[in-house]
């Protein structure tokens, strides 16, 4: 049987054995005097019948005593093909797998190969015809084929029991944090975010870089997930990396590996950070924090896409989308020589600046469901909804926290609450902060600062124009970098701009 070509496409074609064997015994008819297949696989205790051709007898799985399984291993590792005919016992070594009252001539052909799929294939004649040298050599041509077949089975269980696994842990997972789904769900997407959701819908699309900008808290990370699942890339994997949580000696091996023995400790070679995110998303968190000569490194890698290990002279080729993020003034570290203008260049291609939670109060109301839900899932208590009055509560306050902040209130004030209410006001005075050292306290009642003085009160948004047209005047309507406006005000300068536009304040007026 010189031409196997299609039988190996079929091997090709079907990963399940039992369908290659299907259509293997079809295709073998023509050309064998075949009367049916059967293919076992060795176990640990024995031998299972896993797949069955051409209506091919038997049981599906023996039993083998210590010295059967020695022999059968033995035989299997000889590869010799061994033969039965009608009438006269089966060779020792593959007795166990043939009918004892086995009326025609069969050929067995020994599957060697890794553990798990080391096997025998059987293959029975047809009545009256002889297992002849001829015969046993068409079969003998069967064992590559075969043997491939019942490797890719063994690679397909595993690979199935490792989906199984996974998808096990993922709902265990879910159940764990109380949801349906890993994404973090943008809530305010329709409302203080939806300017922002709209420039992600369509940035996500391109492989463009991608710069998140917003106060400490804000939800970075939720915005830089919600470009990963609407982008090409969403079934790849998801990567994030806080660059000031390293330290400075080791941002290279961690950003793009290593090799072994490029320094001390570096016992294996190591796969970084861009490697690990190939074809997907990495999340560059706290990007101004790294160092001048990590700059000019990540700058190449959005450049050319290639990286190099540390202590390797090897470049790798890499496929991933950049998402940095920061809460830092980065123009003003561009100004001050800080950061590398031409890697900001690079990374502002298309900018999504996060309003803070104060200036996006109308989604206070939904931050809080969600957060009190998941709160009461994570203690263990009955959700309670928060009233108008706790509400009012949470949208008077500043939030300098952010997001970040409104959970750990929440958190407070469902513990506080026992799971009978939330007790919003008490979470929110300990969001406040200590007293001053020396604040004058009311009598009657230690610790409690005593109320100021009556002052005359103006409308709050009067009051903050003010303090900006002040802050203005004072640095000629500069707002960025050490001499301006927003280091003076000790806010982002994108949040004051965002709050000049509110109340309607022409920096232009004061230079």
């Amino acid at each position: 049987m010189s031409d196997l070509h299609a039988l190996w496409r079929e091997a090709s074609l079907h990963l399940d054995l039992e369908a290659f064997t299907g259509h293997a015994s079809a295709w073998l008819g023509g050309r064998l005097p075949l009367a049916g297949l059967l293919v076992w696989r060795l176990r640990r205790d024995g031998v299972t019948a896993v797949a069955v051709g051409n209506g091919a007898a038997g049981d599906g799985r023996r039993t083998l005593s210590p010295a059967e399984a020695a022999a059968f291993a033995a035989w299997l590792d000889a590869g010799q093909v061994a033969t039965g005919q009608p009438g006269a016992p089966a060779p020792a070594a593959v007795a166990p797998l043939v009918e004892a009252d086995q009326a025609t001539a069969l050929v067995a052909v020994p599957l060697p190969g890794e553990p798990g799929a080391r096997g025998a294939l059987v293959v029975t004649l047809r009545a009256g015809v002889p297992a002849d040298a001829a015969v046993c050599r068409q079969c003998a041509e069967l064992r590559e084929p075969f043997a491939t077949a019942l490797e890719n089975d063994r690679r397909l269980r595993e690979l199935t029991a490792l989906r199984r696994a996974a998808e096990a842990d993922r709902s265990s997972l879910l159940t764990r944090l109380g949801r349906s789904q890993l994404v973090d769900a943008v809530v305010g997407g329709d409302g203080g975010l939806a300017p922002v959701m709209e420039r992600v819908e369509m940035v996500a699309g391109s492989d463009l870089p991608v710069l998140i900008l917003g106060e400490t808290g804000s939800g970075k990370e939720v915005i830089a997930r919600a470009v990963h699942v609407r982008s090409r890339r969403a079934d790849g994997p998801f990567t994030r990396v806080n660059c000031g949580a390293i330290p400075a000696e080791l941002v290279d091996s961690e950003l793009f590996g290593h090799e072994k023995g490029s320094f001390t400790g570096a016992a294996a070679r190591k796969r970084g950070w861009f490697e690990r995110s190939d074809r997907g998303t990495l999340l560059l968190d706290e990007v101004a924090d790294l160092p001048k000569a990590a700059q000019v490194r990540l700058l190449r890698v959005l450049q050319d896409g290639l990286i190099t290990r540390v202590g390797g002279e090897e470049t790798v080729t890499v496929d991933v989308r950049v998402v940095a993020a920061t809460n830092a003034d980065l123009p003003g570290m561009v100004q001050r020589g800080e950061f590398r203008a031409d890697l900001w260049y690079r990374l502002a291609v298309f900018p999504l600046v996060l309003p803070p939670l104060r200036e996006r109060t109308q989604d206070i109301p939904a931050l809080v469901e969600m957060l009190v839900q998941r709160a009461s899932r994570h203690f263990g208590m009955r959700p309670q909804a928060a009233t108008p009055a706790d509400l009012a509560l949470l949208a008077a306050y500043d939030w300098p926290g952010n997001v970040r902040e409104l959970g750990s209130v929440i958190d407070r004030a469902v513990i506080l609450g026992g799971g009978r209410r939330l007790e919003v006001a008490k979470a929110l005075g300990a969001a406040q902060g200590p007293l001053e050292a020396g604040a004058p306290t009311t009598p009657g009642l230690p610790g409690r600062a005593a109320p100021p003085a009556p002052q005359p009160l103006v409308p709050l948004d009067e009051a903050i124009a003010r303090h900006i047209r002040t802050a203005l005047a004072a640095t000629q309507g500069r707002i960025e970098g050490p001499y301006g406006a927003a280091r003076a005000l000790k806010i982002n300068p994108h949040t004051l701009r965002a709050r000049m536009r509110k109340l309607g304040i022409d920096w232009n007026a004061f230079r």
